[in-house]
């Protein structure tokens, strides 16, 4: 895990705060690795995950997990971790037979809008368990990453509603936690990525938003990390915002203040 993130936040694994969106946005640049520092953050805080990987395989997330410290076979094997591989679920809904709808039953419409089958995915994955079972903390859902969705032809609005129905349950009903990537394209002529963005960042109580550096490719500063609070969370008041840079290292990222780079002093 990224100890540097946990204390820039003021959190940590015992003291997350429920009912919270927080939004990971990148710009000209990859902002995966805050994704895998909040899928190791919630599954050491032995929280109930579900995670709907758009991007990559199980296998990818797994290995970056061992190096942050947990197990992604394990956790899932145990029942706490639920992962939609969507590279694979989109294989399923295209080639296997027409049955019960599939998270990604949208690929198999002629016109992509309604993401209801994968809402009632999160929400059967995140349900309160029965007794008997693993009693986990409370639970938290993972999307990397929306703006995949609009790439495969669904629209803006129906991935808000999509976030609507997600935090009206998990963030409302459970008392849990969401977190999503969405890329920031810069380009003033896609309106539904515009749309996209914006919608998310007024639904938000937290924004990360990691961007590649104005100077263009650097050895020993990777990008910025700009921090904005969109809601007041003690100590820091509504609209309050905070710039860093950092650094990505094999099992750490590095956090420092404007030109205070090790390399430059």
């Amino acid at each position: 895990m990224f100890p540097e993130l946990n204390n820039l936040l003021n959190a940590s694994p015992d003291r997350a705060e429920p009912g919270k969106l927080t939004l990971l946005c990148d710009a000209k640049t990859d902002g995966s690795f805050l994704v895998h520092h909040f899928l190791s953050f919630y599954l050491k805080a032995n929280c109930k995950v579900c995670f709907v990987a758009l991007i990559q395989s199980f296998s990818h997330y797994n290995i970056v997990g061992q190096k942050l410290g947990v197990s992604l076979t394990t956790a899932r094997e145990r029942g706490q971790l639920v992962f939609l591989e969507g590279l694979r679920s989109a294989v399923d809904t295209f080639f296997r037979a027409e049955g019960e709808a599939r998270p990604l039953q949208f690929l198999r419409e002629a016109k992509a809008g309604s993401l209801q089958p994968l809402y009632e995915f999160v929400r059967d994955a995140l349900k309160p368990v029965d007794q008997g079972e693993a009693a986990w903390r409370r639970p938290v859902l993972l999307v990397d990453d929306l703006s995949v969705l609009l790439s495969l032809g669904v629209g803006a609005v129906a991935v808000l509603d999509f976030i609507h129905y997600c935090r009206a349950c998990v963030c409302g009903r459970l008392q849990g936690n969401i977190v999503a990537l969405v890329h920031a394209s810069g380009d003033a002529e896609d309106e539904e990525s515009d749309l996209l963005l914006n919608g998310l960042s007024h639904q938000s109580h937290l924004v990360l938003r990691a961007e590649g550096l104005a100077t263009g490719f650097c050895r020993d500063v990777h990008g910025q990390l700009r921090v904005l609070w969109r809601t007041p969370s003690p100590p820091a008041p509504r609209g309050r915002s905070l710039t860093f840079q950092y650094k990505i290292q094999d099992k750490s990222v590095s956090f420092f203040a404007k030109g205070m780079s090790p390399a430059v002093l």
